[in-house]
């Protein structure tokens, strides 16, 4: 499968690319994961989106905030691969984008996120690590997770 990149601030987002995001986020966390949460949490005005597109369709998502947003840390959240293409690997090559554009955009400093509590192994692989106790966030078990700049594969 050929992907297509592209990181855009909000408001370079055009309203197609911003429909195609919200309609994926609202088709995998609202419909197939069933969380009744405020998607629009009015983060996403001052966080980078990182789309992959399969030639015109979106096909996974990653919204990139900066320091001071969500927590001191840079961060990403709003993981998403569409059902159809999972296990095609494109997960992994989304969180390292993830990754990669967070250092370009905001520096190399430590990245935390909100992990949901089932893909801690999947994280780690990238070298974060379980920072304090699990919590309930729209009905799943999330835990916080730093990814610290210390470790060899940064």
């Amino acid at each position: 499968m050929e992907i297509h990149q592209i990181c855009r601030p909000f408001h370079e987002l055009t309203p197609d690319l911003l429909y195609n995001i919200l309609q994926l986020r609202s088709e995998v966390f609202v419909l197939e994961q069933h969380c009744v949460y405020q998607d629009l949490d009015n983060k996403d005005q001052e966080s980078l989106h990182l789309m992959f597109f399969s030639a015109h369709e979106l096909v996974a998502y990653a919204r990139l905030l900066p320091p001071g947003l969500s927590f001191s840390e840079s961060s990403f959240g709003r993981i998403i691969t569409r059902k159809s293409i999972r296990k095609e690997g494109i997960g992994k090559l989304l969180i390292k984008e993830a990754i990669a554009n967070l250092y370009h955009f905001f520096g190399k400093q430590p990245i935390r996120i909100g992990a949901q509590s089932y893909l801690i192994d999947f994280y780690a692989s990238f070298g974060f690590k379980t920072d304090g106790d699990s919590y309930l966030e729209d009905g799943i078990e999330h835990i916080e997770m730093i990814k610290e700049l210390n470790l060899p594969e940064d």
